[in-house]
C-alpha cells in the first residue's frame, strides 16, 4: 500500500507543486507595488534605489521631462567637479534593475497628469526639484546684463532651456549677489584659465564665449558678514588657489574674528580661519609670487543689500548697482541684516543673482505652499493626498548637498514602505503602471525615451568629447538627442 501511494504521489506530486507555485506567482503579481517617481535627479534616483533595495517585488518607473536623466548632477554640478558626478554610476546601476524603468521626454502635468499617474500606480513620488530661481524683486532686474545664477549655470552646463542665453561678458567687473557655493561656482567658471575649463564637460558654446570674455574681476556680495557666508571650505580653498587670480579680502572685515569663532561649530570655525588667514596673514613666497603675477581677481563684499540695478544711458543695459549698507542685529546663523541708511553705488556691467532656487507647482491638483516653495508634507507624505509623496528640494526647499538629498529621499522611500506594510496603500487594487500610461502617451503623440536610448546619447557625447580632449561634449538641443535615437 505504502509503495503504491508513493508511486501515485510521485506521479502527481510535481504538477500539484507546479499548480501551487503558479497560484503563488499570481498572488505575488497582485502584491507587487507599482510605484512611479517624477524627476530623475538625485532625489528621484535615491528614492527609487531605496524602494528597490528594501522591497523585493516593487516596480519603480522614473519619469523625466528631458530626454536625458540625472537632473542637477548633469546640469548643476560645476564642470570642474567631476568627482561629484560619480553618483551617476550608482544611479545607472539602479536604472539597470529589471524592476526599474526610465521614461524621459515626458512632461508630467502636460503629457500626463498626476491624477492619471495615481490611477496607474499604487504610489506616486514627486521628486522634480526646483526648476526656477528666487527673484530679487528690485527695479532693474530685467536689464540686459542681469542674469540669474541658475540660468548662467544652466547655460555653461548645457541645460536645453538656457542654451541660447548669450550672456554679455564684455564688462571687466562682474557682481554675484549671494555668497553660497553656486555663487563661487559662477565666479570660478568666469575666472578659470581656459586650459582648465577646456578639459571639463563645459559646453562648446559657453567655452567659446568665456574665451572672449573681458571679465577680470568678480565681487561676491552678501547682506550679512563673514560669519554668515553659505559657501563651504572646499569651494573657498579652490577660489584662493585658482591659477591666475588673487583674492581681494578687506582686513577690516576679518580683524578680531579669531576670538569670536572659538565656540562656533568646527566646519564654520575652519572656514572662517581660512578667510582670516587669507585676509590678515602675509602670503607665503609661492603664494605671493602667484598673486603678484595674477591678471584676474575676486573678492567678498559684506553687509551690502541690493536696492536697484542701474541702467546705462540707453535705459536697456545694466551699468551698476545701488546697495544699502547694512549692520547686523544678533549673532551667528540667526543674525539679521538691517539697513543703516547709508547707500553706495557700484559700477559693473554683469550682474548675477545667486540668492537661491525655487520649486514650482507641477499640477493644480497637488497641494503647494507658494511662500515656502514646497509641497506641504509630513515625512514625505503629501498632506491631504493619500498615495502621493515627495522627496528632495520640492519636499524640504532648495538646501543642502547631494548627501542631504540622499538621506531625505531614503526617508520618503521608507514612508512609502511603511504605508505598504501597514496597508495604507492597498495592493489588492491591481494597477497597470506604465502599461496604462503608455496608451495615454501614445494617444497624445508623446514618445518616451528609455534608459538604453539615453545610453546611445551618452556614448555619442563621450565620443565627441574624446575628439576635443574632454570627458564629453554635451548635446544641448533635445531635438538633436531625439534624432540620434530616431524618435
Amino acid at each position: 500500500m505504502g509503495s503504491s501511494c508513493g508511486r501515485v504521489c510521485s506521479k502527481w506530486g510535481s504538477p500539484l507543486r507546479r499548480l501551487a507555485g503558479f497560484s503563488r506567482l499570481l498572488s505575488t503579481a497582485a502584491l507587487a507595488p507599482q510605484i512611479c517617481v517624477v524627476g530623475s535627479g538625485p532625489a528621484g534616483f535615491y528614492t527609487a534605489q531605496h524602494l528597490l533595495k528594501h522591497h523585493r517585488l516593487a516596480r519603480v518607473d522614473i519619469y523625466e521631462k528631458l530626454p536625458v536623466p540625472f537632473g542637477l548632477v548633469r546640469f548643476g554640478v560645476a564642470p570642474d567637479h567631476p568627482e561629484v558626478k560619480n553618483v551617476i554610476n550608482t544611479f545607472t546601476q539602479t536604472a539597470h534593475s529589471d524592476r526599474c524603468s526610465y521614461y524621459g521626454n515626458v512632461t508630467i502635468g502636460k503629457d500626463v497628469t498626476v491624477k492619471e499617474l495615481q490611477l496607474a500606480y499604487h504610489a506616486v513620488v514627486l521628486s522634480y526639484g526646483a526648476e526656477d530661481n528666487r527673484i530679487l524683486g528690485i527695479p532693474g532686474e530685467n536689464l540686459s546684463g542681469v542674469y540669474s545664477a541658475r540660468a548662467f549655470v544652466g547655460w555653461y552646463n548645457g541645460l536645453p532651456e538656457n542654451r541660447d542665453l548669450k550672456p554679455d561678458l564684455s564688462s571687466e567687473t562682474a557682481v554675484v549677489l549671494g555668497q553660497g557655493n553656486v555663487a563661487l561656482d559662477v565666479a570660478r567658471v568666469l575666472l578659470s584659465p581656459l586650459d582648465i575649463l577646456g578639459k571639463t564637460d563645459i559646453t562648446e558654446g559657453s567655452l567659446a564665449a568665456i574665451a572672449c570674455s573681458k571679465v577680470k574681476r568678480v565681487w561676491l556680495v552678501g547682506r550679512r558678514g563673514p560669519l554668515q557666508v553659505a559657501f563651504t571650505i572646499k569651494e573657498l580653498r579652490e577660489m584662493i588657489n585658482l591659477p591666475g587670480t588673487r583674492p581681494l579680502l578687506d582686513p577690516a572685515d576679518f580683524t578680531g574674528l579669531g576670538d569670536v569663532i572659538k565656540d562656533v561649530p568646527r566646519p564654520r570655525k575652519r572656514l572662517t580661519e581660512l578667510m582670516v588667514k587669507s585676509a590678515l596673514e602675509k602670503p607665503g613666497e609661492k603664494e605671493a609670487g602667484r598673486w603678484a603675477s595674477a591678471t584676474k581677481e575676486w573678492g567678498l563684499k559684506f553687509r551690502r543689500s541690493p536696492l536697484e540695478l542701474l541702467p546705462a544711458a540707453d535705459g536697456k543695459q545694466a551699468r551698476g548697482i545701488r546697495m544699502a549698507v547694512t549692520r547686523l542685529e544678533g549673532s551667528g546663523e540667526s543674525a539679521r541684516a538691517v539697513p543703516t541708511g547709508e547707500v553706495e553705488e557700484f559700477e559693473c556691467g554683469l550682474i548675477l543673482s545667486s540668492i537661491g532656487y525655487r520649486s514650482l507647482p507641477l499640477d493644480s491638483s497637488i497641494p503647494f505652499d507658494p511662500k515656502l516653495g514646497i509641497i506641504p508634507n509630513s515625512l514625505g507624505r503629501v498632506q491631504g493626498a493619500p498615495g502621493l509623496y515627495c522627496s528632495g528640494w520640492v519636499k524640504r526647499g532648495p538646501t543642502g548637498v547631494i548627501i542631504t538629498t540622499m538621506n531625505d529621499s531614503f526617508d520618503t522611500a521608507q514612508a512609502v514602505l511603511e504605508d505598504l506594510q501597514t496597508g495604507v496603500l492597498n495592493l489588492s487594487n491591481s494597477k497597470e503602471g506604465f502599461k496604462s500610461v503608455r496608451s495615454i502617451l501614445h494617444s497624445r503623440g508623446v514618445h518616451p525615451v528609455t534608459f538604453s536610448d539615453w545610453e546611445k546619447i551618452d556614448a555619442a557625447e563621450v565620443a565627441r568629447g574624446k575628439l576635443a580632449g574632454k570627458p564629453r561634449e554635451k548635446m544641448v538641443d533635445p531635438q538633436e538627442m531625439l534624432q540620434l535615437i530616431s524618435h
